[in-house]
């Protein structure tokens, strides 16, 4: 029986070339957006992650067999924050339970090697006690500074970096059979990314601050291609692990500093 798998941000980017290569794989993909999409819903506030949930429900038939939680923004906006973040804990939380029926349950999340770039620990604090009200409000705070707006991104992604470290052990995941684990991309040609590499000098200054010496900046199949492994039957033992596919971002900005 082919395997049933949910694709939020489905209508662009990652997510976009997530859902055709599911596909082409023979699976069935229920893709969740905004726009363009089986289910179509904002997961930036409550109504709209209840909604892909009861949507998702409705169209599986009550079971899925993998969860691919893509959908984000990179705005400089509190709306980021509730994407990024509390829409996708959204997904995976609110999903589980379907998974529980897969004979081979599997979750993966996007993060991003921003979570090496300088950070708020004021947000982070507020997202790691999943605190949205208060976490909006923060970023409210930090959207209004040039010098601190750019900290909303790293700071979502750092949080859901350390959401999945800490859950994916847990009784909820692995505890029931479900590897949970997320990728982290470089800079990747997407829409979302577009108009940072439009020019060949942004491309060289982005390139300076993230840099890629494996191949520069790379298209969004490359990052499909491992979070469809992630998601397949294949993988039954990786447990918590943010995958970089940055082209050694961070092998150059951490090097051997966690080992």
């Amino acid at each position: 029986m082919p395997r049933t798998a949910v694709v939020t941000g489905s209508a662009s980017g990652i997510g976009r070339s997530t859902r055709e290569l599911l596909g082409q794989r023979g699976e069935n993909v229920i893709g969740v957006d905004v726009r363009d999409a089986e289910v179509v819903a904002d997961l930036s506030g409550a109504d709209g992650r209840d909604a892909m949930v009861e949507g998702v429900r409705h169209l599986s038939g009550g079971r899925v067999d993998s969860v691919y939680a893509i959908a984000g923004l990179a705005a400089p906006t509190p709306a980021t924050v509730a994407v990024d973040f509390f829409g996708a804990l959204a997904t995976l939380e609110g999903l589980r339970p379907l998974l529980s029926g897969s004979p081979s349950p599997r979750a993966v999340l996007v993060s991003s090697m921003a979570a090496l770039l300088p950070s708020d620990a004021e947000l982070v604090s507020l997202l790691t006690a999943e605190d949205e009200p208060a976490a909006l409000a923060r970023a409210e705070v930090l959207a209004k500074a040039a010098e601190t707006t750019g900290l909303i991104y790293s700071s979502t992604k750092l949080a859901l970096s350390r959401w999945v470290r800490r859950r994916a052990a847990s009784a909820d995941w692995a505890g029931a059979g479900i590897p949970l684990n997320a990728v982290a991309p470089g800079i990747i040609a997407t829409p979302m990314a577009a108009a940072m590499i439009s020019t060949a000098e942004q491309r060289r200054a982005l390139l300076e601050r993230v840099p890629m010496p494996l191949n520069g900046i790379a298209e969004p199949i490359v990052v499909a291609r491992a979070l469809a492994w992630l998601g397949g039957e294949e993988n039954t033992h990786l447990c918590g692990q943010i995958v970089y596919v940055d082209g050694g971002s961070d092998a150059v900005l951490r090097g051997d500093a966690v080992w």
